[in-house]
């Protein structure tokens, strides 16, 4: 660990400090290039962004510019260690979102007093961008800050650490139980986590099919049901009608654990007592709730899923972000809503169930991928996320009625 420390640190220091930098989209060699660039010339582009605001799409880098926004409460599983030492893992984020749909980003960490001033500030600075990824913001705040982003902008916000989880969880979860002979409509589930991610998974799943009924989530305190008086708003939608009060109570003949908590919490004796065949998203990064080795010799019936790129089956939220942005910026949507996110959780789906490129198969070090146990979510390099996800939900952005133009002729094609 002390040479991946290193490593980490030189990477991020050489041969320049940071991952992102700004390139230039047109010439700037000679006198009359800079008259255009700047003054004289950029008045014309000003006066006609002001006779029609759809103009900033056409003439300025708007509709492929992306923010990356956080107030640093929630970094990775480090917590809340402020605005500035999160500008690593938003640099990270606008590198991906450039490699894999070509999309700039820039980072943007706000200081604040109030949830409010939050708002307001990332409001006010809005139109900036085609559209805007909150990032690494602690719950319940950040339930509240996307609800009022999405209210007051008309450009998409999309909370990553909710919704690309969610939809990244939701098609591996529907491929798992596809693999293992059972539906998601006869599925108990249980969820140890009652964070941001652990509602989004929740929410989505249901859309897809999930009962709220056959859903049991845990938090700190144990099950959490509804003669619990210390429940917010968000945990009060899953508060089960039951006398159930442990892991141990509610894991029992459940078909699926969904961990989003922390590290070695779920027991080998735990997963014994799951009903046959089931599937384990342990999702804690970067030690997942049940060590798969462990996991796996305590049944050999499961699938299992983790966060970590060395096992099987990763849970990684960069197999959606980039492409739900691509395909949502590229038919103007004025926001990422069920529609488009069900739509990416189909095409992500399907990618998995298709026979795996060999470029693939050599970026993974593997001389082989077939849908099954081992194999229910695609690779990050499959070069097939791109145009299928981007398609499917600039297809649903137009179809829900969200989007401002038409999808592009022959996109993604």
């Amino acid at each position: 660990m002390s040479d991946f420390r290193e490593q980490a640190l030189h990477y991020h220091s050489h041969p320049v400090p940071g991952k992102i930098s700004i390139e230039l989209t047109k010439p700037a060699e000679t006198v009359k290039d800079l008259a255009l660039a700047y003054s004289p010339g950029v008045a014309e582009p000003v006066r006609e962004i002001a006779a029609d605001p759809a103009n900033a799409y056409k003439y300025t880098g708007k509709g492929n510019m992306v923010a990356v926004i956080t107030n640093g409460t929630a970094i990775l599983g480090l917590g809340n260690l402020g605005p500035l030492a999160s500008k690593p893992v938003m640099e990270g984020k606008a590198l991906l979102f450039k490699r894999f749909a070509g999309l700039d980003s820039i980072d943007i960490e706000v200081k604040h007093r109030t949830t409010e001033d939050f708002i307001n500030t990332v409001a006010n600075i809005a139109d900036t961008f085609g559209g805007i990824n909150l990032e690494d913001i602690k719950a319940p705040e950040c339930f509240e800050i996307e609800k009022a982003l999405i209210e007051r902008c008309s450009i998409p916000i999309f909370h990553d650490d909710q919704h690309g989880t969610a939809i990244v969880t939701a098609a591996g979860m529907l491929n798992a139980l596809e693999v293992q002979g059972k539906s998601i409509e006869n599925a108990t589930i249980v969820c140890l986590g009652a964070g941001a991610a652990a509602v989004a998974c929740m929410e989505l799943l249901i859309k897809c099919g999930a009962l709220r009924e056959h859903i049991y989530m845990l938090d700190r305190k144990g099950v959490i049901h509804t003669r619990r008086d210390d429940l917010n708003e968000y945990k009060k939608l899953f508060a089960n009608n039951t006398d159930k009060r442990t892991l141990q109570d509610v894991i029992e003949d459940a078909d699926v654990f969904v961990g989003v908590s922390g590290p070695n919490l779920l027991a080998a004796d735990d997963l014994k007592l799951m009903a046959e065949k089931p599937v384990v998203f342990a999702c804690s990064n970067p030690d997942p709730e049940i060590d798969p080795a462990l996991a796996h010799s305590a049944r050999n019936d499961l699938i299992m899923a983790t966060g970590r790129s060395d096992y099987p089956n990763q849970v990684n939220n960069v197999l959606c972000f980039p492409f739900i942005f691509r395909g949502a910026l590229d038919v103007r949507a004025s926001a990422i809503n069920d529609e488009m996110k069900i739509a990416a959780v189909e095409a992500i789906r399907s990618i998995a169930k298709e026979p795996v490129p060999a470029e693939v198969l050599t970026a993974a070090g593997v001389d082989k991928l077939e849908f099954g146990d081992k194999y229910i979510i695609p690779k990050p390099m499959d070069p097939r996320l791109l145009p299928r996800i981007a398609k499917a939900v600039a297809i649903a952005a137009v179809e829900s009625g969200v989007a401002q133009i038409d999808l592009p002729e022959n996109y993604m094609e």
